[in-house]
């Protein structure tokens, strides 16, 4: 059963060889750069043999050219932290120009993908990350300036979300032909512990509902939902035409039975991020066999909820990949 086959019975709860598998993390530093992110995005896969390749730029990657400037500063996440925001007023929303993703940060994440097309082909799906609007709004304001301007000045907001989607909807546009198997849509705001419901969909569902349209019209057959964060809307978020869904599972509800109930495709994770950073390889194992036993090894593929870090373990890597190989559904 090749990579491709493996995932869309996945989705479907078909029978299956064994559960589909896939971790993926930043690389801090070669992300700055096209052929190295590349070289690092090939090395993994090659080390691990995932059933999908999950891409995973910088935040920035997206919002470089409105004028944010970040940098690493050793976080084990591989993220970068924002030195520089774009947005400080609220009229600064109104002034934000969509992006040509022939040009700086978006055409060097489209020279990536064009060097991962050529050693991939049609053997491994990889999916690139897409930021919704209101996360790549979070980073050119920063999360308390976005939400205080949400609620003092929303129509200028509204502007901006409108602006950073036409953007994000070229930059699909401009990649549509690469190949790619689909997108990874991030949502960062479709939690209780930041906004309210009426708030999300208002500022958020609008352009969600834009860019996975999008995703669709363009025939992209593996297009996966990650929702960050705790005490997620995961009701709203249901029905979104999505072949699967992530979330930090093992730090917040709902859990993947419940969850799998709610949606109509795959449900992703299983494995707690910090507990395959500073676990054992025994204690991975059993996690992801007590993952594959909760979901009956159908509609499930194995993960964690977010990034692995940069520091973990080898050892434990290597056990979240070889458990699906000695794991009976």
């Amino acid at each position: 059963m090749d990579k491709r086959e493996r995932l869309e019975r996945a989705i479907n709860g078909e029978t299956l060889d064994r559960v589909p598998v896939a971790l993926w993390r930043h690389f801090p530093g070669d992300d700055q750069r096209a052929a190295d992110f590349a070289a690092a995005v090939i090395a993994w896969q090659k080390t691990y043999d995932w059933d999908f390749v999950k891409i995973t730029p910088a935040s920035s990657f997206c919002i470089t050219d409105y004028g944010v400037q970040d940098r690493w500063v050793g976080a084990l996440e591989g993220t970068r932290e924002y030195i520089r925001r774009a947005v400080e007023r609220s009229i600064d929303w109104t002034t934000l120009k969509a992006l040509e993703p022939a040009r700086g940060a978006l055409a060097r994440q489209i020279q990536t993908l064009d060097i991962l097309k050529s050693e991939f082909g049609e053997a491994v799906p990889y999916i690139q990350t897409i930021f919704s609007p209101l996360a790549q709004a979070k980073n050119i304001a920063g999360e308390d300036r976005l939400i205080r301007h949400l609620r003092t000045d929303p129509e200028r907001v509204h502007t901006g979300l409108r602006t950073i989607t036409e953007s994000t909807l070229r930059f699909m546009d401009a990649i549509r032909k690469i190949g790619i198997s689909g997108i990874f849509y991030a949502i960062q705001h479709a939690t209780y512990s930041k906004l309210s419901e009426d708030e999300y969909r208002a500022f958020g569902v609008p352009y969600d509902k834009q860019i996975l349209g999008a995703a669709q019209a363009h025939g992209w057959w593996f297009n996966m939902l990650h929702l960050h964060g705790d005490v997620p809307m995961f009701d709203l978020i249901a029905d979104y035409p999505v072949q699967a869904v992530n979330w930090h599972d093992q730090e917040t509800p709902p859990d993947l039975a419940v969850g799998k109930s709610k949606i109509s495709g795959a449900v992703c994770g299983g494995l707690g991020r910090w507990d395959v950073h500073n676990g054992t390889p025994l204690e991975i194992r059993e996690q992801a066999r007590n993952a594959i036993s909760l979901t009956n090894g159908r509609r499930f593929i194995l993960s964690t909820g977010c990034v692995a870090m940069v520091t973990t373990p080898t050892s434990n890597l290597r056990a979240v990949r070889e458990v699906v190989d000695t794991t009976r559904i």
